[in-house]
């Protein structure tokens, strides 16, 4: 099939959706006088620092992956950033040196992976780190000297933590962990030197939807994110001693999102909820005003990524579905806001799509959420449509500005995007009702919102695409496999082929949370044939369309056999795909060459089966 042309709407070039930003991720320094970010060295990520107002320089010269994820340490003198080998997630903390450039390995341990836990003002030279050094299963939790590297051990592992707190004095005294039901208990201690008690448990209905926001200031109490007693997750606060519960903030249909706490008096001064669109709610009369500043700023959804210890300086990111994403400066004092940058500023000659909320009834009657994005400038009338399956599952996509959704529309394709059942946010029992529904209902979910669509007179139901990774690359499989004649095409990335081998072969740290694992998906053990029943390895010759399929070798979480095998299969029943593997990539691509070769050969994929645009 020719693909269309469409002179009216130029072609957005890939490398501005999928290469690197020009800059990304700004953070102001704690005592206010600095600023990070990330920008390309040659081609690579680096970290980027200067004083407020002047100009800045590369701190770091990584030649390859890059650096994607840091944060400051307390003293404002280091930057600390994360860095695993080629997407193996046995990521190494390191420190650098912003004025000497100096950079220190803080965990030099092979086979280990470490992950940020919390810093304290009082302690300014300390970070607090999990790290899995002495049990690959289990995080223990450490202080570790930015200065220097030296450790020492806050909490030794009971034998299931998943995550700790510390409090206010940073004394690590509160954790959560795994049930053998695939709940979790909250763990709390008055001291480094008592032992353990549970405090309360959640169930595995409950457990994903809950967890630990920190103490109030008289370390007497938590907030947690608690859905007991609720089909949401609330905001609540829990005595420790008497386990006296107060609900701070709740949404019927919603759980909450986000909490924007005071550093200095831990009062809760506002919440989000994630709806169709991120929406704060003020507690607190001190921050109406700013958020109020903020919100005539800009019509996209913003969030405060940063703030210095005074709490006179945040950094403000702003997202919009068709406008470019925004980071600015917000001063407090003088209520004013001062642009740092757009991440992607060339993108702002091209049109950009529209991504509108839907919600639509399924089969059973369940009301299932989305977002839709159509090409700019066509009639909605006929158009191929790629159902874009997002990964997870238990997570959700949401409005703003989505690469995949804008490529796609640019391309002439209808980007639907879904929120099936299993996916987070909406509720325990929206959440739940996905339970053992991998390749059940979840895949019928998807199937209805393509007819939804189709019913409005929006699609060309002889053009349909299904793409997606992780979650999303297994749904792909299962939407060529168990509906073999809905689609017309698929795209696979990094997904489960045989939902058995990919249960028995997670990575080592999983295992306290394997219990939930089985319980919303299935045990090998005792449902073989259930989990066999719903892999697409074992549908393999139904396959009827071509297919994409592409893998990192170093993923820890999907691993390469989970490709390799139903590629295999497909070779031996003479079915037409492509294969990509990527050497030196895990759970995704974050080198920009691979994602650029990634796309550039879906795009030319999907433009050969559904006659959309493409850029040679």
């Amino acid at each position: 099939m020719n693909p269309q042309s469409d002179t009216a709407t130029p072609l957005i070039p890939r490398k501005l959706l999928f290469g690197n930003p020009q800059k990304r991720g700004p953070q102001i320094s704690p005592d206010g006088q600095w600023l990070a970010w990330v920008a390309p060295v040659e081609g690579v990520m680096n970290l980027w620092i200067g004083k407020l107002g002047e100009e800045m320089r590369p701190l770091t010269h990584d030649t390859g992956r890059g650096i994607t994820t840091f944060l400051w340490a307390q003293n404002s003198q280091y930057l600390i950033y994360m860095q695993d080998n080629d997407g193996d997630e046995n990521w190494h903390l390191f420190a650098v040196d912003i004025h000497s450039g100096d950079t220190r390995d803080l965990t030099p341990f092979d086979g280990a992976q470490a992950r940020p836990s919390g810093k304290n003002k009082l302690f300014p030279d300390r970070l607090l780190i999990s790290m899995n050094r002495d049990n690959p299963q289990l995080h223990d939790v450490w202080y570790v000297d930015v200065r220097t590297g030296e450790l020492e051990l806050a909490a030794r592992n009971p034998g299931s933590v998943m995550d700790w707190q510390s409090d206010n004095n940073f004394v690590v005294r509160a954790a959560l962990a795994a049930t053998h039901e695939g709940g979790q208990d909250l763990l709390v201690r008055d001291t480094p030197n008592d032992p353990w008690r549970t405090l309360l448990t959640w169930t595995m209905e409950e457990a994903w939807s809950s967890g630990i926001v920190g103490f109030t200031a008289d370390n007497a109490s938590l907030y947690l994110n608690d859905p007991r007693d609720a089909n949401t997750s609330r905001l609540v606060s829990i005595n420790l001693s008497t386990g006296e519960r107060s609900v701070i903030a709740e949404d019927p249909e919603y759980d909450i999102s986000t909490e924007f706490i005071n550093r200095d008096t831990q009062v809760v001064e506002a919440v989000a909820f994630l709806r169709e669109r991120l929406e704060w709610e003020i507690l607190d009369e001190a921050v109406r005003e700013d958020f109020a500043t903020l919100q005539a700023q800009h019509r996209g959804d913003f969030a405060i990524m940063a703030r210095d210890d005074a709490n006179q300086k945040w950094i403000v990111a702003y997202d919009a579905d068709n406008e470019l994403e925004g980071y600015y400066l917000y001063d407090r004092a003088a209520r004013s806001t001062t642009l740092l940058f757009h991440p992607r500023p060339e993108l702002s000659q091209y049109p950009l799509a529209i991504m509108e909320p839907f919600h639509f009834t399924a089969r059973d009657g369940m009301v299932i959420h989305g977002y839709i994005s159509f090409p700019a400038g066509q009639e909605r009338k006929n158009l191929p449509l790629v159902l874009n399956v997002h990964g997870g599952p238990w997570v959700r996509d949401s409005w703003g500005f989505h690469p995949e959704a804008q490529w796609m529309a640019n391309r002439g394709y209808i980007c639907l995007q879904v929120n099936y059942r299993g996916s987070n946010g909406f509720g325990k029992a929206y959440l739940n009702a996905g339970n053992k529904e991998w390749g059940g209902k979840m895949h019928d979910d998807l199937i209805d919102a393509v007819n939804w669509a189709a019913d409005q007179g929006w699609v060309d139901r002889s053009r349909l695409a299904i793409y997606g990774g992780s979650y999303g690359g297994y749904a792909s499989l299962v939407g060529a496999t168990f509906t073999p004649d809905f689609f017309h095409c698929a795209v696979a990335i990094v997904g489960p082929s045989n939902l058995i081998s990919f249960i028995e072969s997670t990575p080592p740290y999983w295992q306290p949370m394997i219990k939930q694992l089985h319980e919303r998906v299935g045990d090998p053990e005792t449902e073989a044939d259930f989990l066999r029943s719903r892999s697409p390895l074992y549908r393999v010759d139904q396959i009827r369309i071509p297919m994409l399929i592409a893998h990192g070798a170093n993923d820890p979480r999907v691993k390469q056999a989970e490709s390799e095998q139903i590629v295999a299969a497909m070779k031996e029943n003479g079915i037409p795909h492509q294969y990509m593997l990527f050497p030196d990539e895990g759970h995704g691509f974050a080198r920009p060459e691979n994602r650029l070769k990634f796309y550039a050969a879906a795009e030319k994929f999907l433009a050969e089966h559904l006659g959309g645009r493409f850029e040679e």
